[in-house]
């Protein structure tokens, strides 16, 4: 089994990688825990936002894949399982956000672990020193443990090299691994017994020297970039040696720059490649596929679901709240009539009614049932105000539940995007590389179609010395201010204190350093505006 690992940030572009179902027969989200969200793009989300909030860590992620070697017995999701638990805890991720992936590719299963290292409760990023070489030692007790055969490399101590996402590019692109370009390259470096003849030996194989961020860079003839002495695998070959070699007859500054040779490398490819029937596969290649049309269906169902029960949600919580401020007034309109029957029974009679009328005692009795009568009328309303305030508040979590859900389901729509176009940029990849392949071998070309030496040699001969760049940038300033003087937009005194100050500052950079401020510029007043009006009006004539 080969368990290859990286600290990684862009949570969202690994989420859409790992749901690409183009490369891989089958995908299954198996296991995700330490996230709301149940999709692994909501999951990296809320794992991002903890890393923004909490930590200044970019990497916040903890990446793990596992290939278990197709000539021996597949894991069980117990072995899977157990494995991962033996990393987390050598690692000290264990109990951290996890999520386990699972893909069939080319009818062989391999898993893809990926944690969180943001310590919520600490608030920071957990620690990961040495972390290969505790993963090779935990591979190494694993497979003694389950009698699995390991390659030589893991009781060697040798860390196994894995590719960058930039050669794998490369490699999905052109068909081409990194070790066929190294042992290419090193085997024009031994063979060539002077700088002309190894250029020319590059050439002829699709490379061409370019100057770029650091001297002797490759470009070759799909527009790739690689490093010489990187290419070259002999220990004993460092790059000062390359540069030793080539310096004499080709010296950096004559060589053209990668952007340069990029384009000339596409110039190139234009003449050899058929763009426009690639155009036209292309057209019948991006069709949707069964997968497609299954995944994008999947997720409309689950939004019609979510609106169909949004509604149902809303009209029950109406009902509910409808059939409450019925029942209070229910209870008011009772409690009214209960207090109507009570005195209608405990009403005076005959001369006790007659006593009543003349003393004014039914006038005094009449008033205290109305004050009490308002006091309950307003108990009732106040009840009533509370149960409608209650009832919006409840309407208003609803209301934003719902609109949480709905933009879950937009965040749902859009990962399906993502990954439908990522699939269709991995198709065109490898419709790419196939019809690269078939043109190197109906040329009879071993590793790339060489370059036109005559066209590049045109192009090296008009790089220009670095002086020369340098002199012709002088005078386009020159010439730009001189414009503009013409133009009245400055003036000829105001380039005379500018190049005078420039001067003068060379001599300050010693007192600056000392802390003595520099002197500040006069403020320009009302008189001096109107003077550098009138100059300029002289300077144009007027």
């Amino acid at each position: 089994m080969i368990p290859f690992s990286s600290q990684r940030g862009l949570g969202q572009d690994l989420a859409t990688h790992l749901q690409n179902t183009h490369d891989n027969e089958h995908m299954e989200l198996a296991h995700l825990r330490g996230a709301i969200a149940k999709d692994l793009n909501g999951a990296f989300a809320e794992w991002e936002l903890q890393a923004d909030a909490l930590t200044n860590c970019r990497n916040y992620l903890y990446s793990l894949s596992v290939n278990p070697d197709p000539t021996q017995d597949a894991l069980t999701r117990e072995q899977y399982l157990d494995y991962v638990e033996r990393v987390e805890n050598a690692l000290g991720l264990a109990g951290q956000p996890r999520a386990i992936v699972f893909h069939v590719k080319h009818e062989r299963e391999h898993a893809h672990i990926v944690w969180s290292r943001i310590d919520t409760q600490a608030e920071k990023a957990i620690h990961l020193a040495f972390d290969h070489d505790k993963l090779m030692r935990v591979t190494r007790q694993f497979a003694r443990d389950h009698g699995i055969e390991l390659p030589d490399g893991y009781f060697r101590d040798e860390k196994g090299k894995q590719l960058s996402l930039y050669e794998k590019h490369q490699q999905d692109a052109t068909g081409l691994t990194k070790e066929e370009r190294m042992e290419l390259v090193t085997d024009l470096w031994r063979r060539s017994d002077s700088a002309k003849a190894l250029v020319q030996a590059l050439g002829e194989n699709g490379y061409m020297l370019a100057n770029g961020d650091r001297p002797y860079v490759l470009v070759d003839t799909y527009g790739d970039t690689h490093s010489l002495p990187k290419l070259i695998n002999d220990k004993q070959v460092r790059t000062k040696d390359v540069r030793a070699f080539l310096e004499k007859d080709y010296p950096s500054e004559t060589l053209p720059s990668v952007e340069e040779a990029k384009k000339l490398a596409i110039e190139h490819r234009k003449s050899i490649e058929q763009f426009e029937k690639q155009r036209a596969e292309k057209e019948k290649f991006v069709e949707a596929d069964a997968r497609k049309v299954e995944r994008r269906k999947e997720v409309l169902a689950r939004i019609r679901a979510m609106k169909s029960r949004q509604l149902g949600e809303k009209r029950a919580l109406e009902a509910q709240q409808k059939k409450e401020r019925m029942e209070l007034k229910k209870q008011h309109l009772k409690e009214a009539t209960r207090v109507r029957e009570q005195r209608k029974k405990v009403k005076a009679k005959g001369l006790a009614a007659f006593l009543g009328r003349v003393t004014g005692m039914d006038i005094v009795v009449k008033k205290i049932q109305k004050v009490k009568d308002q006091r309950r009328y307003a108990k009732y309303q106040v009840e009533k105000q509370k149960l409608v305030e209650k009832q919006s508040r409840s309407m208003s979590r609803l209301r934003e539940r719902h609109r949480m859900q709905f933009l879950d389901a937009k965040r749902l729509v859009r990962a399906v995007d993502k990954v439908e176009k990522r699939e269709v940029k991995s198709k065109e990849t490898g419709r790419l590389k196939t019809a690269r392949i078939r043109h190197r071998a109906r040329k009879g070309v071993d590793h790339m179609p060489a370059i036109d030496m005559k066209r590049y040699e045109a192009v090296r001969a008009k790089v220009k010395p670095v002086e020369k760049r340098v002199e012709e940038k002088d005078k386009q300033v020159e010439a730009r201010n001189l414009d503009q003087w013409r133009g009245g937009s400055v003036r000829l005194t105001d380039l005379f204190a500018k190049s005078a100050s420039e001067e003068k500052d060379e001599g300050k950079e010693g007192r600056e350093s000392f802390g003595e401020p520099k002197p500040k510029a006069p403020d320009q007043d009302k008189e001096q505006a109107k003077r550098r009006r009138q100059d300029r009006d002289k300077d144009r004539g007027m």
